[in-house]
C-alpha cells in the first residue's frame, strides 16, 4: 500500500470516527491565528480562520470565539447563530451563553438575555463580570418596564413642557450666547443668533472640551426640532439649488455641490477633519450627513450639537437623515445617554431623543440619487411615496420598511437573506436594480457600515457605501471618506485618515455590558 492510498484511508477512518489527529491540530493551529487576529483587531480575518478550523473540527469554543468577531463587526445575528451552534455542541460551555446574552442585549433583546446571564451566574456565581452584565440587564428590563407603564397618547412631549427662559445664565460663563435673553416664546429659527461667529466661537470650545451652556444647548435643539418636523421623510436636494462660488469649476453650467458624509459616531475630530479640508457647511458649500452622529466615539454630544447648530444657522445647507444609532435603544448601550448624562441631565437626554425621532429617513439628490442610512426593503415595488408614508416621529420598530431603511446592508449575491446583524436584511443587486427602476433613480448611496477605504462601490456601481469615522473606535486602522455630488452626478471621493483627539477613549459613557 502506497503513501496515497495510506493517505486516502486516513481521511476516510477519520470522517468515520471524526477528525484525524493531523486534522485536528491544523484546527488548532488555524485557531490560535484567529485568536491572534482577533487580539489585533482584524475581525474579518480572525472570522476567515475560525471559519477554516470549523471546516476541520467543528468545537463549541470555535464557535463561541466565531461568534465574539461578530459582536465586534456588529453582526449580532451571526453571533446569536453561532453561540447557539456552540451550545448545541456543549451545553456546558458557559462562554456561548455569555456571547448569546451579549448580542441579544445589543439588540436590546433585554429579556432574552437576561435568561443567558442568569444561566451563567447560576453555575458561577463568584464571576464578578458576569454578575455586573446580570444586573445591568435587569436594569434595562426594568426600566423598558416602566418607560411601558407611564407611556400615554396624551402625554406631552417634553419639548412643549419645557421653559428656557426660566434657564439662567449665570454671570460666570464665558462660552458663545444665543440671541436675547428672553422671548423664546415664537422666536423664529433665524433669530437665535446661529451666526458664523457663534458657530467659530462654538466649535473652539468643544475643541477645548468646554460645554455650551444648558440654555443654548436646549434652544439649538428646539429649532432643529421645528426645522425636522417641517421636513418629509424622504428630503428632496437639487444641485441647481447651491448657489454658485467664485472659484466653481469651469464648464458647470448651473449648481455647486453637496457633500454627503457617513456615519461619524462621536468623533468630533473627524468632524473638524472633514470641514479643514473640505470647508464648513454654509449656502455655497451645502453637506448631508447620513446618520449614526452619535454612540461609540465619546465627542457624541459635540458631533451632533455642532451639526445642529449648522442645520439651525443654515436650514437649506446642512442635511441631516436618521440612523440606527439614533434611538433610545442605541444610545442607552453604546455610550450616547451615558454621555448626556455625564454632561447634561436626564431632561436633556429626552430632548435629543425628540429631535431624533424628527429626523427624515432618506433624501434625494436631483431625484437620481437616493441617499438612506442602512439600505432597501424586505420586499419589491417601494416607491418614494410609500416611504414618505411611514409614520417617523418614533422608536424604530424592530421589523419593517422603516427598520430596513435603518439597518440593511447590500450583498454581492442576487436576492434577499437575513441580515447578518439580526435586525434589517441583505439585498443583492437585482434588488437594488428594481428599487431604482421603479423610482426612475440611478444610484444608491448608503451608511452603516466600517469599510477599510472609507467606502466601498457595489451592485455594478449603483449602490455605495460611505463611512466618515476613520480609525473607527480608535481600533479598525480603516479610513474615512465623503463623497461630492455636482450637477453631472457622478460621485468624487476623498478619503482621509483619522486626527489626533484627547485622551478620552471610545464608549467612555458606554453601558458596562459592552466591557465585551
Amino acid at each position: 500500500m502506497d503513501n496515497k492510498e495510506n493517505a486516502v484511508n486516513e481521511v476516510t477512518m477519520g470522517d468515520i470516527h471524526g477528525p484525524s489527529k493531523a486534522t485536528k491540530e491544523t484546527a488548532a493551529a488555524l485557531k490560535e491565528e484567529g485568536n491572534r487576529a482577533l487580539h489585533d483587531n482584524h475581525f474579518e480575518q480572525a472570522t476567515e480562520y475560525y471559519t477554516q478550523a470549523l471546516a476541520l473540527h467543528p468545537t463549541a469554543v470555535l464557535y463561541s470565539n466565531r461568534a465574539m468577531a461578530a459582536i465586534k463587526m456588529e453582526n449580532y445575528g451571526i453571533a446569536i447563530q453561532d453561540a447557539e451552534e456552540a451550545i448545541a455542541l456543549d451545553p456546558g460551555y458557559l462562554k456561548a451563553f455569555y456571547r448569546r446574552g451579549s448580542a441579544k442585549y445589543a439588540l436590546g433583546k433585554y429579556k432574552e438575555a437576561l435568561r443567558d446571564f442568569k444561566h451563567v451566574v447560576k453555575v458561577h456565581p463568584r464571576d464578578r463580570d458576569a454578575v455586573a452584565k446580570l444586573r445591568e440587564c435587569e436594569k434595562c428590563v426594568k426600566i423598558a418596564a416602566f418607560a411601558a407603564a407611564i407611556q400615554t397618547e396624551d402625554s406631552m412631549p417634553l419639548s412643549q413642557t419645557i421653559n428656557v427662559d426660566a434657564i439662567v445664565v449665570e454671570d460666570s460663563y464665558d462660552g458663545p450666547r444665543l440671541g436675547p435673553e428672553g422671548g423664546e416664546e415664537g422666536m423664529a429659527v433665524g433669530e437665535l443668533g446661529v451666526t458664523p461667529s457663534f458657530l467659530e466661537d462654538l466649535t473652539d470650545r468643544f475643541k477645548a472640551q468646554k460645554l455650551l451652556h444648558t440654555k443654548y444647548v436646549i434652544r439649538i435643539l428646539l429649532a432643529a426640532l421645528r426645522l425636522f418636523q417641517a421636513l418629509p421623510n424622504v428630503m428632496e436636494l437639487r444641485t441647481r439649488d447651491i448657489p454658485r462660488t467664485p472659484d466653481a469649476e469651469a464648464g458647470r453650467e448651473e449648481g455647486n455641490v453637496i457633500t454627503v458624509c457617513g456615519d461619524t459616531h462621536g468623533q468630533f475630530f473627524d468632524v473638524l477633519r472633514i470641514f479643514e479640508m473640505n470647508g464648513n457647511p454654509s449656502p455655497t458649500n451645502p453637506y448631508l450627513f447620513n446618520g449614526d452622529f452619535v454612540d461609540r466615539g465619546s465627542f457624541s454630544f459635540e458631533v451632533i450639537t455642532l451639526l445642529l447648530a449648522y442645520k439651525v444657522a443654515y436650514p437649506s445647507s446642512m442635511h441631516l437623515v436618521r440612523g440606527n444609532h439614533e434611538s433610545k435603544s442605541m444610545n442607552r448601550i453604546y455610550g450616547f445617554e451615558g454621555e448626556i448624562k455625564h454632561k447634561y441631565d436626564e431632561a436633556m437626554m429626552g430632548l435629543f431623543t425628540e429631535v431624533f425621532c424628527a429626523m427624515p429617513l432618506c433624501a434625494t439628490i436631483d431625484s437620481s440619487i437616493f441617499i438612506v442610512h442602512g439600505g432597501l426593503a424586505a420586499q419589491d415595488g417601494v416607491t418614494l411615496a410609500d416611504i414618505n408614508k411611514i409614520y417617523r416621529f418614533r422608536e424604530p420598530p424592530e421589523s419593517g420598511l422603516m427598520s430596513d431603511l435603518l439597518w440593511s446592508d447590500p450583498q454581492p449575491m442576487p436576492g434577499r437573506l437575513p441580515s447578518k446583524r439580526g435586525v434589517g436584511l441583505s439585498f443583492g443587486p437585482d434588488v437594488t436594480n428594481r428599487f431604482l427602476d421603479t423610482n426612475g433613480l440611478k444610484m444608491v448611496v448608503r451608511s452603516h457600515e466600517v469599510k477599510e477605504e472609507g467606502y466601498q462601490v457595489e451592485h455594478d456601481g449603483k449602490c455605495v457605501t460611505v463611512f466618515s469615522a476613520p480609525n473607527y473606535c480608535d481600533q479598525m486602522g480603516n479610513k474615512g471618506a465623503f463623497i461630492r455630488f455636482g450637477p453631472d452626478l457622478v460621485p468624487r471621493y476623498t478619503q482621509f485618515q483619522a486626527a489626533p483627539h484627547p485622551p478620552i477613549r471610545p464608549m467612555a459613557y458606554a453601558s458596562n455590558m459592552m466591557g465585551l
